[in-house]
């Protein structure tokens, strides 16, 4: 427990605190039970929301307790974004989000030991709460002054949209949260980005005056790119931990792009690797970038964190395929579906000629210039080299009853669907 916040802030895992030394001695002095929110506004959690539950489990490693509160109540409302009103979801739609981010948030953590971890849903006490009761004894303990003060509040009032009382009301909510949490676990510590400051301030405030008790903050840093690009997109959009939204391979190449000026903080936040092996990664990003080391170490260490090793090691190996240097036959079907969605497709038959084959998936002009692509040892089925001009798709070709993957060259590369 002792050395825990130097660890976080040597990951670049500190942006603000209340009162760094007061925090310190807490930890020192633990165990520190802690929490953290996530709002169901979408059916998945994404690249932000890992960042807090790398937090949670360099916490909970510690020796800390923590609480994963999953805002049943709170993504009801939605916190107020810079601009525009949010789309309220209905109540069905969030309760079956609310399951679904559960059910990510349980991998990082463990439920069993001294320090177990708890998950709660904040509907559980706010929907108990009447209006009158809001008003009585919580809303008298805010300041309007205060409330009006926070930057997206601030921004959204200066704009022609405005705010909505609805918007306006999160910070409140989510002040109440932790106010709860204090009373029913003697819940001590809040983490979020460091966007949610304003929010997690909130809360300590609450306890203060309501309860006369003092309690910590912190918040991490927005993680972002050397380029100036925004962190997190991708060609699809957001980098979302749902591998139905997002596959395991798609996920894992995210990282594997990394730019050499980015990747090593990206190992300190994002993976477990200790300082030393952190260190030999970054002077291998120095003298061998084109190894590119510290990417795979990155992109496979966070895979195999948010879909498992198995999920982590098919994406190694789907890599190496697309690079001839791998087996098409080895990879699963999900990961063959992923790599084959990033690929020109034709539809092929069994017993069609991969002349044919090579044409109309437009990896070549003309069956002749197929015929040469072959005679010259320049085209491949599954990356195995074809050496007959008289070829024929068999089925043992096929994989998974679905794919064959066809090469002309080193890069051009193509996915036949099979059809009967």
């Amino acid at each position: 427990m002792s050395n825990v916040l130097d660890e976080l802030q040597w990951r670049g895992l500190v942006s603000q605190t209340t009162d760094i030394e007061a925090l310190r001695e807490a930890l020192e002095n633990g165990p520190v039970t802690y929490y953290c929110g996530f709002d169901p506004t979408a059916p998945s959690l994404h690249h932000g929301h890992l960042v807090q539950l790398v937090v949670l489990k360099h916490l909970q490693q510690a020796g800390h307790r923590p609480i994963a509160l999953v805002g049943g109540a709170t993504g009801l409302i939605g916190d107020p974004r810079m601009s525009g009103e949010r789309v309220l979801n209905s109540k069905e739609v969030v309760a079956s989000w609310v399951e679904r981010l559960r059910g990510q948030i349980e991998r990082f953590l463990t439920f069993e030991g001294d320090n177990a971890a708890m998950m709660v849903n904040n509907l559980d006490w706010h929907a108990e709460l009447s209006a009158l009761d809001f008003l009585r004894e919580v809303g008298k303990h805010y300041r309007l002054g205060t409330m009006l003060a926070k930057d997206t509040v601030a921004r959204r009032l200066a704009s022609d949209e405005g705010i909505s009382f609805t918007e306006f009301s999160y910070q409140i909510l989510q002040g109440m949260d932790y106010l709860e949490l204090n009373r029913r676990y003697d819940c001590t510590l809040q983490t979020g980005g460091n966007d949610q400051w304003g929010n997690l301030l909130s809360g300590v405030e609450l306890i203060r005056k309501s309860d006369r008790k003092s309690v910590h903050a912190l918040t991490t840093p927005l993680i972002t790119k050397a380029d100036g690009t925004k962190f997190g997109k991708s060609e699809g959009g957001a980098v979302w931990l749902d591998p139905d939204m997002m596959s395991p391979y798609a996920f894992y190449q995210f990282w594997l792009n990394a730019d050499d000026r980015d990747v090593v903080g990206w190992l300190k936040t994002f993976t477990f690797r200790t300082r030393e092996e952190i260190t030999e990664l970054e002077l291998s990003v120095q003298e061998r970038p084109q190894a590119r080391e510290a990417q795979r170490a990155l992109a496979f260490d966070v895979t195999a964190m948010v879909h498992g090793a198995r999920a982590a090691e098919q994406a190694v190996a789907a890599s190496a395929a697309l690079f001839g240097k791998g087996e098409f036959s080895e990879l699963d079907l999900s990961t063959l579906n992923a790599i084959t969605a990033e690929l020109k497709h034709a539809e092929v038959r069994v017993g069609s000629s991969v002349v044919d084959a090579l044409v109309e998936a437009d990896l070549v002009q003309s069956k002749a210039a197929a015929k040469r692509a072959i005679a010259e040892g320049g085209a491949s089925v599954n990356n195995s080299k074809v050496t007959d001009v008289d070829a024929v798709i068999s089925p043992a070709d096929v994989l998974h009853g679905t794919w064959v993957i066809l090469r002309r060259g080193k890069k051009s590369l193509a996915a036949g669907r099979v059809t009967e």
